[in-house]
């Protein structure tokens, strides 16, 4: 699965190296960074399509973001797709994690999960919120989860 950038110029090198490669040009650029992994999904008829985005942001200078889409036809019930939200954003975050520690980079893993219990995301809220915190990362739900309900929601709709 491809990574691209919000422009929709396609990422040739892995991800790691592009993540290291911005970092650095921001750190010249004298920019203090933080980065904000989301996903979110969106069920059109027998497809589910997921957005995965890594956003990084300036402190107070706006920020940028990188993509990875996927399409299934695997059929999941709310919860399961909203773990399978969860468990997409650990992954990418795990995969930076060394890399954002060495340049001290702050780091959120953002769940597209309505903390009101009137919604139907809410169900896996406590093994989300789990799942992220007992793998050491920041975790941050709606309607504080912008990474994953503003950013990544739009490339899925």
């Amino acid at each position: 699965m491809a990574w691209k950038k919000f422009s929709g110029e396609i990422i040739h090198e892995p991800i790691l190296e592009e993540v290291e490669r911005a970092i650095a040009r921001e750190y010249h650029a004298g920019n203090k960074l933080k980065v904000c992994i989301g996903t979110d999904s969106q069920v059109k008829g027998s497809v589910t399509d997921f957005a995965t985005v890594i956003v990084f942001l300036r402190e107070q200078k706006g920020g940028f973001m990188f993509i990875q889409q996927e399409r299934t036809s695997q059929k999941m019930s709310i919860k399961e797709r909203m773990l399978t939200e969860v468990q997409r954003s650990i992954e990418i975050a795990y995969t930076l994690c060394d890399l954002l520690d060495l340049y001290d980079v702050g780091l959120e893993v953002h769940a597209d999960i309505n903390t009101n219990p009137m919604f139907k995301s809410n169900q896996a809220l406590h093994e989300a919120m789990g799942y992220i915190l007992s793998m050491g990362f920041v975790f941050k739900a709606k309607p504080e989860a912008f990474a994953s309900s503003a950013c990544a929601n739009k490339i899925v709709q």
